[in-house]
């Protein structure tokens, strides 16, 4: 069966924000990181300053930079607030909020190609959800500002110790292109490939589970979800009970309760592909916008009871 039109429309977006955040594919012949003028922008997702293909800088990996020198600076009797990268990641999220999980984030697309792959399914326990606030709070903001060395200089924890995007689009293509590196890779490397494997095989059988449990930038965005400009509306009156959009909603939210839950990402295949009457629709800066509904198609996965947000 083919895919409905606004998912097919969703894929081929994700597609082009991953070329867009990544377009330099000369780096096999250069050897290098691409350094031209695209490199202070602000990536929307997840996506790593270190891979060797990547035009754009990564929020989480620049607001770590800044936090990690916050205790030099001063002791240089300097302060940098770092209005530019605070400045990026606000206006993404008061504009779009999780919008840019669902529509732009490279390893979210990789996330979702992963789990089509035909195994048995699971959903992922509500608790674990909580993690990637953890994770934001203790590894992006704390430790970089509480830990450092003797010269007052803190560490990238998330980058260095967790992020499994990191590795896959920085560690193992470097290490590829440059064999002088491999020497160097030691137990660290190892530990973050076990990561990004562990993270790769829970994909499979769990609908995008770094996203749920482990990201910083989802965590950071899904603060914005419930005041960004794009909202989905629910309307109680039209709504019959049928389950269509429990069952096809690829983070387990129950979107006739909060259909602006901070796990939402925005991917409107619930909103726009499948409620038969409309009950749900999406709202950009107040204007009303109602797809036409397909019929109900059968789910992928049924709902798995006790996971859902």
């Amino acid at each position: 069966m083919s895919a409905p039109p606004m998912e097919t429309l969703r894929k081929w977006i994700q597609a082009l924000w991953f070329f867009l955040t990544n377009g330099f594919w000369g780096f096999p012949v250069s050897g290098t990181l691409y350094q031209g003028p695209l490199k202070v922008l602000c990536s929307p997702g997840l996506n790593c300053y270190s891979c060797p293909a990547a035009t754009t800088f990564c929020p989480i990996g620049s607001l770590q930079q800044l936090l990690m020198g916050v205790r030099l600076s001063l002791q240089a009797g300097q302060i940098y607030v770092g209005t530019y990268v605070l400045g990026c990641m606000g206006l993404l999220g008061t504009l779009c909020g999780r919008f840019i999980c669902g529509w732009a984030c490279p390893f979210g697309l990789l996330q979702e190609w992963l789990h089509r792959i035909p195994s048995p399914k699971y959903g992922v326990p509500r608790v674990l959800r909580w993690g990637k606030y953890l994770v934001l709070l203790l590894m992006v903001v704390v430790l970089p500002l509480v830990v450092v060395d003797s010269f007052g200089m803190g560490k990238p924890w998330f980058c260095k110790f967790l992020c499994p995007a990191g590795t896959l689009e920085a560690g193992v293509p470097m290490l590829l292109l440059s064999p002088d590196l491999r020497p160097a890779a030691g137990l660290l490397y190892l530990h973050k490939l076990i990561v990004l494997i562990a993270v790769l095989l829970w994909s499979v059988v769990s609908s995008r589970p770094f996203c749920r449990t482990l990201c910083p930038l989802g965590a950071f965005y899904g603060l914005f979800n419930r005041f960004s400009l794009i909202q989905l509306k629910f309307n109680a009156d039209a709504c019959t009970k049928c389950g269509a959009c429990r069952r096809v909603c690829p983070v387990d939210i129950r979107v006739e309760q909060t259909p602006n839950s901070a796990e939402c990402i925005r991917c409107l295949r619930c909103c726009t592909e499948v409620c038969p009457t409309g009950a749900l629709t999406l709202d950009i800066a107040g204007f009303g916008v109602r797809m036409t509904p397909s019929a109900p198609a059968a789910s992928d996965e049924p709902i798995q009871q006790g996971a859902r947000s």
